[in-house]
């Protein structure tokens, strides 16, 4: 969800409000001590993770190398958000889900002016964007180009076009810019139902454009759409065939069947898309705690059941499980062809903004999971390429426990009984903290895994995922 830096004013009321990963952080493994030298380990699983990959590619010949991607996105999730959960919750010398991906590498972040120029720190919409149709936009805008406002082609509507089922999970509102990529073209990300239109005059279908946000994901018609933004979908439709209706009677009318909770979820038919709408807009987040302070907090542990969270609101995990399930089902029996699905652990970043540590690291927890549930899906499934990445970094600094930092810092205990000292400095007590320009990590496994070695840029992902399931 995160928040572009010309749009701070406009995002910051929602994000205060909202009960607030991907990413990946591919962290080297230790360094080896073997005749081949420090890091021959890495390589080694590296090397397998790929062989794994080739062999997978190669078994059906005239087939594309994959027949499903699993793209997971943790938003806002740079090194220092990655580390802070792995030595909060497994320890510094543990290991998450995510590390156990050997094929590494790195990805540019930087978005664009309108005459191409390049912009140093992305935000959610132009960094989904790039990944999603493989060009770059400015901050603000959903999946147009950057000088003529024009609509690009998105991974998911290109994976539709030859055949495969398609998702998107999230734990924002699936209306939010990181899931918007796939599913809508607004010339900015704040455009998300009828009602919301003002940013984007010419994409209302009165200028005759497509609509919100919302009115376009539907009539885009994923199989699969799971997360928050009940608020989005409950505005009525303004002009068009839908007139006068919500855009949640446009769905149902699209022959979607709309589960609000884990059970209704679990119950849900194989044999109609999906859309779940699980909150208002963000899902709650799962753990909450002190958020950081001037001078500091005193030590905590941060509590892992956030008592806003409705009982019934189901994880990341079992968003990405229940998808998973839904999409094999549709799999096309006589092509082989599978499925395209994005997951976002979005909240990450939004309680980074926030400076608040412990639902932070609660957020890349539960995206962690996710990618635990992704890659034992690929196990069972071994011709399904699995890329966890974050869409920029954030603010997030880990200091010696007996610094003093001049902005706001929390002290955490951790799992194995330290103390760790987060540092957030981009902003003042009150304000939002900001994006920063770093690369971030990327990391595969599956056919074509290698494409994510060495610096990379991020519009490389989308010729990544159309190689892998053979888009032209």
């Amino acid at each position: 969800m995160s928040r572009t830096p010309t749009h701070r004013g406009r995002h910051r009321g929602r994000r205060g409000a909202a009960v607030a990963a991907a990413l990946l952080v591919l962290v080297t493994l230790p360094a080896a001590s073997t005749a081949d030298g420090p890091g021959a380990a890495h390589r080694d699983r590296a090397a397998a993770d790929d062989a794994r990959g080739r062999t997978a590619a190669q078994t059906v010949p005239g087939r594309a190398p994959a027949d499903n991607v699993i793209l997971l996105i943790g938003d806002g999730m740079g090194d220092a958000e990655i580390t802070a959960a792995r030595d909060y919750s497994v320890g510094a010398a543990g290991r998450l889900a995510l590390d156990t991906l050997a094929t590494t590498g790195r990805r540019t972040t930087f978005s664009v002016d309108e005459r191409g120029r390049p912009v140093y720190v992305t935000d959610s919409a132009a960094g989904a964007t790039a990944w999603a149709t493989g060009r770059r936009t400015v901050n603000g805008r959903v999946s147009k180009t950057p000088g003529t406002n024009r609509p690009l082609p998105t991974l998911l509507e290109k994976a539709r076009r030859h055949g495969y089922a398609t998702g998107s999970v999230t734990t924002a509102s699936v209306a939010d810019a990181t899931p918007a990529a796939l599913t809508a073209h607004v010339t900015d990300r704040s455009c998300k139902g009828p009602a919301d239109m003002a940013e984007c005059p010419a994409d209302t279908r009165a200028a005759g454009g497509a609509g919100s946000v919302v009115e376009q994901t539907v009539a885009a018609r994923p199989d699969v759409l799971l997360g928050g933004g009940a608020d989005h979908f409950a505005q009525t439709v303004r002009d068009g065939p839908y007139r006068g209706r919500t855009v949640l009677e446009q769905a149902r009318a699209a022959g979607y069947q709309v589960v609000r909770d884990r059970a209704e979820l679990t119950a849900a038919r194989t044999d109609r898309p999906v859309l779940g709408l699980f909150a208002p807009d963000y899902l709650p987040v799962e753990w909450t705690g002190t958020p950081a302070a001037p001078g500091g907090t005193a030590p905590q542990r941060c509590a892992v059941h956030n008592p806003a969270r409705p009982a019934g609101t189901p994880t990341l995990a079992e968003s990405t499980r229940a998808a998973l399930d839904q999409l094999t089902a549709r799999r096309d029996r006589a092509t082989g062809k599978g499925f395209f699905l994005q997951v976002e652990g979005a909240s990450i970043d939004d309680r980074a903004h926030e400076a608040d540590p412990c639902g932070q690291i609660g957020e890349t927890v539960a995206f962690d999971r996710a990618v635990a549930v992704a890659l034992a899906y690929a196990g069972r499934h071994p011709r399904t390429l699995v890329i966890v990445t974050a869409d920029h970094g954030h603010a997030t600094q880990i200091l010696p426990e007996d610094a003093r930092p001049p902005g706001l810092s929390s002290t955490l205990v951790t799992d194995e009984g330290g103390r760790m000292l987060l540092g957030y400095a981009t902003a003042g007590s009150g304000g939002t903290q900001e994006h920063t320009g770093v690369t971030v990590p990327v990391a595969a496994r599956g056919p074509l895994a290698h494409r994510v070695l060495g610096l990379r840029e991020n519009t490389e992902l989308f010729g990544t995922v159309c190689a892998a399931l053979g888009l032209r």
